[in-house]
């Protein structure tokens, strides 16, 4: 890894630490530079890249919780709502749209949407609401 990589990485995981629910994050990522990234349940980690082809794995151990078989895009709205209402903890996200058959999601920040994936291929797709 080089000097570039480990400096990124490094601010990455202060926001990780330090933001204040998902819209926070978003405005947090987006000041980095962060263009859009990528969250793998199963595989319990995020991948954020840049617009100039640089790209950071960061690891994001969660409790093991059995994704859902069937997709069900209208639960994974309902906690995307909670999300933005801050209503609840990223950890209660996680179940939640775990729960309703996500197996991840492609947060779009320049494109202001999520995609949201079931294992069978499903697709639903939020936009992000506008910065505060």
């Amino acid at each position: 890894m080089n000097d570039a990589s480990s400096s990124l990485r490094q601010r990455l995981q202060e926001i990780l630490s330090s933001a204040g629910g998902f819209p926070d994050l978003v405005a947090r990522l987006a000041a980095l530079g962060v263009e859009r990234y990528h969250t793998d349940y199963s595989r319990q980690e995020t991948t954020y890249y840049l617009p100039d082809g640089q790209s950071v794995v960061i690891s994001q151990p969660h409790p093991p919780l059995p994704i859902g078989q069937t997709f069900s895009a209208i639960e994974v709205e309902k906690s995307v709502r909670r999300s933005q209402r801050q209503e609840h903890t990223y950890a209660d996200f996680l179940r939640e749209t775990m729960q309703a058959g996500c197996v991840g999601y492609f947060a779009q920040i320049t494109g202001r949407r999520v995609l949201y994936f079931g294992r069978n291929g499903e697709v639903h797709q939020e936009l992000m609401p506008a910065a505060s």
